[in-house]
């Protein structure tokens, strides 16, 4: 299974990418949107970890590219505010399969991107 975590914090996404490593999965890291943008138009990904509020860039910009190139990729978006806690990223964003705190264990994390990477 391929994974892409576009995370702002290089500490969270390398905590992140460990864990689904030791799963056995591959994973690339990257903390901008445009450095997701050459992932995307590089290779498939299974799921994608995507961090709502990027330092460099625009999240729905890479759900919307992941749309357009990898229909079935399927996005988890995370977060440490409280943008789209009333669910809304579920309309806004259509490859949108779970939406987390940032805070959430690796643990549950992997086990999650295991359950929807299983799906595409």
């Amino acid at each position: 299974m391929n994974v892409l975590i576009v995370e702002s914090d290089p500490s969270l996404g390398a905590l992140w990418q460990r864990h689904l490593q030791r799963q056995g999965m591959g994973v690339r890291v990257e903390t901008s949107q445009s450095g997701a943008a050459s992932a995307l138009n590089a290779r498939r990904f299974d799921v994608i970890i995507l961090d709502v509020v990027l330092e460099q860039g625009s999240a729905l910009a890479v759900s919307d590219l992941a749309s357009y190139r990898h229909p079935d990729t399927r996005v988890i978006f995370v977060t440490n505010s409280a943008f789209f806690s009333d669910g809304s990223i579920f309309a806004i964003s259509q490859n949108a399969c779970a939406f987390l705190q940032s805070d959430t264990p690796p643990e549950d994390l992997t086990a999650m991107v295991e359950h929807y990477g299983r799906l595409t």
